[in-house]
This record gives structure tokens, C-alpha cells and sequence, in this order.
């Protein structure tokens, strides 16, 4: 799969944008704030339905460009191997209406965001486009993956397990309802306004959500715990053996389907529960364990050996997604060749044309020139606008 042609409007400080990358690797370079990384939040925003760095829909639109046009869009269209895929992610501006408000607020006043999707011209959900265009988003922060807190890890398995499963998102949509109802209830029960008998429906929702929710996540893991072993086997010569375990909050044995275990546990924990008001077990408890020769990577991990981690997983889930889509995601990579030494900088470059399309961004060019991105097509990124460059990588810096 490739992405043959983006259109943004009025998108972090892109007001209007029609760009065509081609096949293989392509290469952005600017300086910092100019919009390289904002081009990528793009291409993955139309991956996983949602941007990977915002908390909110209103902090992806560029306030002055919406002010006069009342939307922003992000548009791509896919090629795969058997159709064409046009998806579109509208962000309709509805700005307040009370002038008092916003004479008192001025610029700050704020607005809601309507998102309207579409794919191939058919309205959509988030949940129906969610992995249509797979892709897989390298970043410098990859290293939390391994040194930090268990959500990251979560992540990571949520949106990976999502672009397959689409009954996995929806169950994990219907499993955040379930808790945060149960969490409600559970203050209540706490400050003696509700009956302990209100619990059984909430906890039998979430143990059959929950239950489904675990199970998929051991599968997946299963199989991305020899991808990213093989990965980093590649990225260090063999030297370190990687071992990626499940750590569920509720136990999980391999003939059961989880919902005995995840009841068992809540029944354990309910005066604990009770008492501190939320819910102690099930997924959002869950974490994955990662251990280099049998010692804990959370710990014990050196920064760079953590980065190499962090790098091995991405890798295995770019492998994942080509195993069970059929079709190789797009890679994007946000300023991280920099971040790695020459040896591990030449594995990713590797992976990268090895994939049908690479977009890579970087500060500086002069860490790629005479490397295997020579061939690369180089864009400049300058404020909010990419033109195509005449740099040629197979320069060498001046000894």
C-alpha cells in the first residue's frame, strides 16, 4: 500500500496543501517548527482515525485559515493492491455564537469540532476507517514503549491490535462505557448512595468485554514477541535475547477464556474497590513485560539500549500488520535516524526500502548523504508548505 496523493486544509500551519509522494522512500528536511512532523500526524491521522499527539480535535486545526472557512480537512488517497481508497477526515468549525463570550474571551474562545468521514465518498466511523490505510508512526518517544508506564505499552497494543480487529476496537470502546459507569457506581457505593447488588450488571459487562479484550491481546503478543526478538537480533548482531511477555491484571490460563479469572478477581478485590472508589482490575491494568536476557528492561535498560527496543517494535508491528492485512503499511519516521548510531541508523534504512513507501523526516540531511536513502526523493519543508529539492544524498560531507 501507498499513499498517492495528500490534500490538507487548514491543518496545524498547513492552510492548503496538494502533495503527491511517490513510491519508496521520501525524505522531508526543515528546520524545527516548520512542519514536518505535522505532515506525518496527517498521513497517520487517516491510519488510526485520531491524531497521535492531540488531545482534542481543535488543536490539529489552524484557528485563522478555519475562522474564514469554517472547516479543516485531511484527505489521502491509497493505492492497494486490489482498489483505491479515498479517505477523508473533515473538521467542521462551529464557533459560539455568544458575543458576550467572546468579546470577554477574544481568541480564546472556543469552539467545537464536528469530524465528518468519509471513505471512497460513503459516510463513515472512526471504528470503519480505523486500519484501511495501516500505517506505522516511528517516533523519538518510542522509548517509553520500554522505560515508560504500562498505558504506553496498552497503546501500543491497542491501536496495533485495532487495525486488524475491528471487533477488538469495539469492544475496547464499549469496555472504556462499561468502566467508567462501574467507576461511578463504585463512589457511590463508597459514600453510601447505591447497593452492592448495582454492581452484578456492571461487572458482568466488563468481564465479557474484558475477557475478549485479554485474550486478543495474548494472541497478538504471541506473535509480536518473535517478530521484535527477530528484529532485534538484526539491530544487534544477536547479542541480546528478547523476551516480551503479557502481564495481565487478572490471570489468564491458555485453556480458559478469561471470564472466570477476570470474575474471580473482581470478587477478590471488591472490598478494595469499594473502598478506593474505582475499578483495580482488568485491562486498563494490563502491562507487557520486557526483558533482555531474563532481566527487566524497565529497570535495568541502558537509554540506548531502550531506543534499539523501542525500534524492534515498531519494526515487528510493521511486520505484524503486512502478516495478517496483506498489504505493507506505510512507514513514517519522525526524526528518528538521527537518534540512532550508523549501524542501527543503516538496519532501519533497510526496513524502510523494503516497505512499498517510506516517508522520513529529518533536521539534518548530512547523517543520510552517501547512505542507502541516496536514491530517496528529497522534499523541503518550509513553514507549512513541501516543494520538491534538487540535494542529491549521494554528496558526501567534506572529510
Amino acid at each position: 500500500m501507498y499513499l498517492e496523493r495528500l490534500t490538507l486544509l487548514n491543518f496545524r500551519n498547513y492552510r492548503q496543501l496538494e502533495m503527491g509522494p511517490p513510491r519508496g522512500p521520501s525524505v522531508l528536511y526543515g528546520d524545527n517548527a516548520q512542519g514536518k512532523t505535522n505532515f506525518l500526524e496527517a498521513v497517520y491521522l487517516l491510519s488510526i482515525a485520531k491524531s497521535f499527539r492531540a488531545e482534542n480535535e481543535r488543536q490539529v486545526v489552524n484557528r485563522e485559515g478555519a475562522q474564514s472557512e469554517g472547516q479543516a480537512l485531511v484527505a489521502g488517497l491509497f493505492r492497494t493492491r486490489n482498489e483505491a481508497l479515498d479517505i477523508r477526515v473533515g473538521l467542521q468549525c462551529l464557533w459560539p455564537l455568544d458575543a458576550d463570550r467572546v468579546a470577554a474571551e477574544g481568541d480564546g474562545a472556543q469552539y467545537q469540532v464536528r469530524k465528518r468521514i468519509q471513505v471512497n465518498g460513503t459516510p463513515s466511523t472512526a471504528a470503519q476507517m480505523m486500519g484501511l490505510a495501516p500505517a506505522v508512526l516511528f517516533t523519538a518517544t518510542d522509548i517509553d514503549l520500554v522505560s515508560g508506564p504500562p498505558a504506553e505499552r496498552r497503546r501500543f497494543l491497542d491501536i496495533l491490535i485495532s487495525q486488524v480487529n475491528r471487533q477488538y476496537l469495539r469492544s475496547l470502546q464499549r469496555y472504556q462505557r462499561v468502566l467508567y459507569q462501574r467507576n461511578q457506581l463504585l463512589k457511590l457505593l463508597r459514600e453510601g448512595r447505591a447497593s452492592r447488588e448495582e454492581l452484578a450488571f456492571w461487572n458482568e459487562e466488563l468481564v465479557k468485554e474484558g475477557a475478549f479484550i485479554m485474550r486478543c491481546r495474548r494472541e497478538a503478543l504471541s506473535a509480536i514477541a518473535v517478530l521484535a526478538r527477530e528484529r532485534l537480533r538484526s539491530l544487534t548482531s544477536g547479542d541480546e535475547f528478547l523476551e516480551v511477555r503479557y502481564a495481565p491484571s487478572a490471570p489468564l490460563d491458555e485453556a480458559g477464556d478469561g471470564e472466570s479469572a477476570l470474575a474471580g478477581a473482581l470478587e477478590a478485590e471488591g472490598e478494595r474497590e469499594r473502598a478506593l472508589g474505582i475499578t483495580i482490575v482488568g485491562p486498563h491494568r494490563d502491562d507487557v513485560r520486557l526483558l533482555i536476557d531474563g532481566t527487566d528492561t524497565a529497570t535495568y535498560a541502558s537509554r540506548g539500549q531502550a531506543r534499539t527496543i523501542g525500534l524492534a517494535l515498531r519494526l515487528a508491528e510493521a511486520a505484524y500488520l503486512t502478516d495478517l492485512k496483506g498489504e505493507e503499511p506505510v512507514l513514517l519516521l519522525d526524526d528518528v535516524l538521527s537518534e540512532l548510531d550508523p549501524s542501527r541508523r543503516q538496519q532501519v534504512m533497510e526496513a524502510a526500502l523494503a516497505h512499498e513507501q517510506a516517508l522520513i523526516t529529518t533536521v539534518d540531511l548530512a547523517i543520510l548523504e552517501g547512505s542507502l536513502l541516496a536514491d530517496a526523493s528529497i522534499f523541503r519543508v518550509y513553514r507549512g508548505t513541501i516543494e520538491p529539492s534538487s540535494v542529491s544524498l549521494r554528496q558526501r560531507r567534506s572529510p
